[in-house]
Formats: C-alpha cells, sequence, structure tokens
C-alpha cells in the first residue's frame, strides 16, 4: 500500500473527478489497490477496468447502464418475459404516485449504482423523507460521483418503479453475477441473505463453489449452496446479451425458478475490489482480452 501520506496525496486528487482519465485512472487505481496502473499494459482485472473507462466508448454502453433504456435492448435480445414489471418510470421526485402503487415495491435510480428504496410496507413509508432522496439521487451523475465511470455520464436521471420481488422460501434475493468475456460466461458471483448475513462465493458454470472471492469485505460462502433449477437459462440470457462485448456483467434473479434480468455493468465495484487469493486478480485478467485502439485512435467507439 502507499505510505501514508501519498495515501492522503491520492485522496485528494481523487476528489479531482474533472481531471483528464489517464491521469485519474491512474490515481484511482493506486488508491484502492496500492498497485501503479499500466495503461499500455494492464495484466489484472481492475487494472483492465481501468483501462475500459478510459478507452472503451461505444455509445450503447450508455443505454446498457440505463436501468430503463436498457430494458428494449433485453427485450430484443432476449424477450421481455425476462424483465421485472415496472409501474412507471418519472424525471422528477414529485411526479411519483406513491399512493397508487401496490403495499410493496422498488424505486431505483436509472443512471447511477446502489441508489435503491425497497419498500416492503408502504404503510410506515415516510414520504417526504423519500422524496428527499430521491431529488438528491437524480442530482447525482454516476460519473463524477465515483470513479469516472464513462457509460453512466450521459445517462439521462430518471427514476424507475418496480415490482417488488420475493422468493418463496427466502427472505432475500439471491443475485447471480455472470461475468461475461467475449460474450462467454466464466462464473457467476453469488450473493446471498443480503438482508440479514450477507455473504458470497464464486462459482463455475455447472455451480461448483471457486477457490476464490470478490473482496474480503465479504463474507464467504464456504459450502455449496443449492443449484438453481434456471441456471442454464440464465447462463444462455447472460452471454446472448453480452455478445459483441469485451467484458460486461450480466445480473439475473431467480424467483421461484423463472429468470428476471437486474442489470448489465462494465465497472464492477468500480474496479475498487480486488480477487482473493491475490493469484486470482491476473488469473481472472487474463480472461479480459482488451480489445486494439487502431493508429490515430483515442478511444474505441465502435461495437461489434
Amino acid at each position: 500500500m502507499p505510505s501514508n501520506i501519498r495515501r492522503f496525496f491520492l485522496k485528494q486528487l481523487r476528489k479531482m473527478r474533472s481531471l483528464p482519465p489517464k491521469f485519474y485512472a491512474k490515481i484511482h487505481y493506486e488508491y484502492f489497490t496500492g498497485k501503479k496502473l499500466d495503461l499500455k499494459n494492464p495484466k489484472e482485472f481492475n487494472a483492465k477496468i481501468e483501462w475500459y473507462k478510459v478507452f472503451y466508448r461505444p455509445k450503447i454502453l450508455n443505454l446498457m447502464v440505463d436501468k430503463y433504456a436498457v430494458r428494449a435492448y433485453v427485450e430484443e435480445k432476449i424477450g421481455s418475459e425476462y424483465l421485472n414489471e415496472i409501474y412507471g418510470v418519472y424525471e422528477h421526485a414529485e411526479d411519483i404516485p406513491i399512493d397508487k402503487f401496490p403495499n410493496k415495491f422498488v424505486v431505483k435510480a436509472t443512471h447511477t449504482s446502489s441508489h435503491n428504496l425497497i419498500v416492503s410496507d408502504k404503510k410506515t413509508l415516510n414520504k417526504g423523507k423519500a422524496v428527499k432522496r430521491f431529488k438528491k439521487w437524480l442530482s447525482k451523475n454516476q460519473y463524477y460521483r465515483i470513479g469516472q465511470e464513462w457509460a453512466y455520464k450521459d445517462v439521462q436521471p430518471r427514476l424507475i418503479v418496480e415490482k417488488f420481488l420475493k422468493e418463496d422460501d427466502k427472505t432475500s434475493l439471491v443475485d447471480y453475477k455472470f461475468y461475461c468475456f467475449d460474450g462467454k460466461a466464466k462464473f457467476i458471483d453469488v450473493h446471498i441473505d443480503r438482508d440479514e448475513d450477507h455473504k458470497q462465493g464464486c462459482f463455475d458454470l455447472d455451480y461448483n463453489l471457486l477457490p476464490f472471492g470478490k473482496s474480503k469485505n465479504y463474507k464467504s460462502i464456504s459450502e455449496g449452496i443449492e443449484k438453481p433449477s434456471n441456471l442454464n437459462e440464465m447462463i444462455r440470457c447472460s452471454e446472448t446479451l453480452a455478445e459483441g462485448l469485451p467484458f460486461v456483467r450480466v445480473d439475473f434473479y431467480s424467483i421461484n425458478g423463472k429468470t428476471i434480468f437486474g442489470e448489465m455493468t462494465f465497472y464492477p465495484s468500480d474496479a475498487r475490489k480486488d480477487f482473493y487469493p491475490e493469484e486470482y486478480n491476473e488469473i481472472i485478467g487474463d480472461y479480459f482480452k482488451l480489445p486494439k485502439l487502431k493508429d490515430g485512435q483515442k478511444v474505441i467507439t465502435e461495437f461489434n
């Protein structure tokens, strides 16, 4: 890790999110990993994610990370039956007709990460506080809020209201996050018990527990858990949505055996969380084949 003085210096620079992308990526990467970033020859997975932010900019990425706009892409590629039901999409917090929704629903910001409100009992919802929260979300820009995640830079700020999802035998949803490289799923990052005792584990495509994890900040799934009945369908759908992309993480839920699309992301954890043990950062980085910049090309805008 950097010395305390250097880390303090990096922290101050990291707040300057209007810095040139190449320079900012190096600051961001060193601050969170303690390693130097070589943008000319990145090796580890998160180093390649930083490269992705700087150089991979097909316009379609703006649509894919938009939690509302991506629905058209999902419908075209795999079908509307994989989409969760929505009650509306809104540009202004005051326009959300909370009284017209069912007792349980979910509100998400379409243009940022981790801005979600899960309403499990509308009668206990403080509407005034909720509207204030929504206004705050709408004022945020993910690119400048986090680590220059380019795909979010021009996404229109909106709020989407969705159906509350629940599996019959679970108190919280299981997240299935498929890491896809060149259109092929390589492994699944699974999160369970988010509401009670959040745990994470990585699984192969046969649902065997793998010997690495995503961030030591999570508790580990220490043994195999029940394989979802629709696993092969989720793999197939993730790979169809990932076609033509060097890397994307495609998230799904399994609701009593029904496959429901979650989201697509190009910068998992904003490149802040390393895999462990350490050697897997480069092993997984090897899956990630970065596209080549053509002569005179500053960024890649083509989508295959």
